[in-house]
């Protein structure tokens, strides 16, 4: 049914064919197939298929591997607000994948993914805020301990640290070691081991 659907221009028919071949149901796995309806779907504006096909491009899945192609179908997808594309693309323009280093660019779609409620999103960005400072990004610690504060709200186990980090040493924020070991503690709760450290160093 999706096959017929998919060859009368069905958009949604189109975009699950493509997901059947990808992953063999109902037919056998067939990635070359599976990246044609997905190129289809999303050169029809279909924005599921853009991201998808991002990562078609990035894994090398029915098609040769290509970094700029993987960012422009990630550049698409974020543009028509497709949360996952818009970190993917901050992680792109962060690390120099298919296009030049920018930081700028990276820190703007990091805020839009942040801003759509991605928890990494917005514990890069405190970072990239904190740390990156004279590579096109100013060091804004009100900002990133408000992002800090974001992402450690949503369970986000790195931020957690971060936040009783900020804290600890009045960095964004007034100076408070009742915070930072609630902070320290909430992190440890959770595994992460750093916290454990600065944990133990509270207590002595």
């Amino acid at each position: 049914w999706y096959q017929k659907a998919a060859e009368n221009g069905h958009e949604g028919a189109m975009n699950n064919l493509a997901i059947c071949y990808k992953n063999g149901v109902g037919t056998e796995k067939n990635l070359e197939n599976s990246f044609y309806w997905c190129q289809k779907v999303a050169e029809n504006g279909y924005t599921v298929a853009m991201f998808n096909l991002a990562i078609c491009y990035k894994n090398g899945e029915g098609t040769e591997k290509n970094l700029e192609k993987t960012l422009y179908w990630y550049q698409k997808a974020a543009e028509n607000g497709h949360e996952d594309a818009m970190f993917n693309l901050a992680i792109c323009y962060e690390n120099g994948e298919g296009t030049e280093k920018n930081l700028e660019k990276a820190l703007y779609w990091y805020q839009k993914a942040a801003e759509n409620g991605d928890k990494v999103a917005m514990n890069n960005l405190a970072t990239s805020m904190c740390y990156k400072n004279g590579e096109g990004i100013e060091k804004n610690l009100e900002k990133a301990f408000y992002w800090y504060q974001k992402a450690a709200e949503n369970g986000h186990e790195g931020a957690i640290d971060n936040l009783a980090m900020c804290y600890k040493n009045g960095e964004g924020i007034e100076k408070n070691l009742e915070k930072a070991f609630y902070w320290f503690q909430k992190a440890a709760e959770n595994g992460h081991e750093g916290a454990m450290n600065n944990l133990a160093i509270c207590y002595k």
